[in-house]
């Protein structure tokens, strides 16, 4: 695969861009909430860590693998963070991209993130020329499973207390989908 680019793309109701620095308090706020975080390998301990997590995100390059890249999820009207958007690109599946997405407490439940998702799908298969994509989640989870559900991600595993995890012992469901299947739902 031709390295793909991405600089920011809109949809009806969002901007997705880079982070930046001004976002800090506001990914503190909702990334350090406990309801947001439950299911979230990272937690901002301060916002110092808030802030250093948005400049490393800012001199991360994008489709490097083995790496996450994050995006702001912006309301397109008034530029406010609603949430972030995370894309991994694993180092042993080059055809492969794996998403993640936290939104603040506020911003849930007015599709939003299938939205967003829906959107980065739609470049993943397209412009990007990935041909799977991947959700890793918790059972316990239910809004990130109906999300992907929604989106017509299919269940491929479920792996019973697969890693540790905040000192427990967690499961982790794996859903996907083809090109050709997002094609196909068009």
């Amino acid at each position: 695969m031709n390295g793909p680019l991405f600089t920011s793309h809109t949809t009806p109701r969002l901007l997705l861009d880079r982070l930046q620095p001004s976002d800090g308090p506001i990914l503190f706020a909702y990334r350090g909430d406990d309801a947001v975080a439950r299911y979230q390998g990272w937690k901002p301990a301060t916002p110092a860590e808030a802030d250093d997590f948005i400049a490393r995100q800012s001199a991360q390059a994008f489709a490097v693998p083995d790496s996450w890249f994050q995006l702001a999820v912006r309301d397109r009207g008034t530029g406010n963070l609603v949430g972030d958007l995370g894309i991994h690109f694993p180092a042993t599946v080059d055809d492969a991209i794996e998403f993640g997405i936290s939104l603040r407490p506020e911003c849930q439940g007015r599709g939003y993130a299938r939205e967003a998702m829906a959107a980065m799908l739609t470049l993943a298969f397209g412009e990007w020329g990935y041909r799977r994509a991947v959700g890793s989640v918790d059972p316990r989870n239910v809004a990130s499973i109906a999300l992907l559900r929604s989106l017509g991600f299919r269940q491929e595993a479920h792996h019973v207390e697969s890693y540790r995890f905040r000192g427990e012992w967690v499961d982790d469901m794996i859903f996907a989908m083809l090109a050709r299947e997002w094609s196909a739902a068009g």
